[in-house]
């Protein structure tokens, strides 16, 4: 030692962090590289002839005359006759879509009973057919 320097016997309490930080942010850079990239595509093998591979649904047709007849798929029917239809199709391995037709003048209480038939059979492929035409009302 030479003279007139003073050395200090305290040791040193800092730490030097600014290693530390880079190491952290070389980490960080490479844990978000490796990362892969999110997708939200699900791969779907779609047929290349649509045209030739069209397949029609099975679909059959309730209607009710403003008179009060029901025609099954345009031949008229009895309510008993309509029940056992209506019971074939639901157990048909796929069910047919049933539609319902009601014409304009046709009874309330008539269009009810088809209505309650057509779910006691189970039919749960259903639907109403038309409904547009009574979207306006003539005054």
């Amino acid at each position: 030692m030479t003279t007139g320097e003073a050395v200090s016997k305290t040791p040193i309490s800092t730490i030097n962090t600014t290693p530390l930080i880079d190491v952290m942010l070389v980490l960080l850079i490479m844990f978000v590289i490796t990362i892969p990239v999110a997708t939200n595509s699900v791969p779907i093998d779609l047929p290349s002839d649509l045209a030739t591979r069209a397949v029609q649904p099975l679909q059959n047709t309730v209607s009710l005359d403003a008179n009060g007849t029901i025609r099954w798929n345009g031949e008229a029917v009895e309510s008993a006759e309509l029940a056992k239809l209506l019971y074939s199709t639901t157990r048909m391995p796929t069910e047919p879509q049933l539609r319902f037709r009601p014409d304009a003048g046709a009874s309330y209480d008539r269009a009810a009973q088809v209505l309650a038939a057509i779910k006691a059979s189970g039919v749960t492929n259903f639907g109403f057919v038309d409904n547009d035409r009574f979207g306006h009302f003539e005054q």
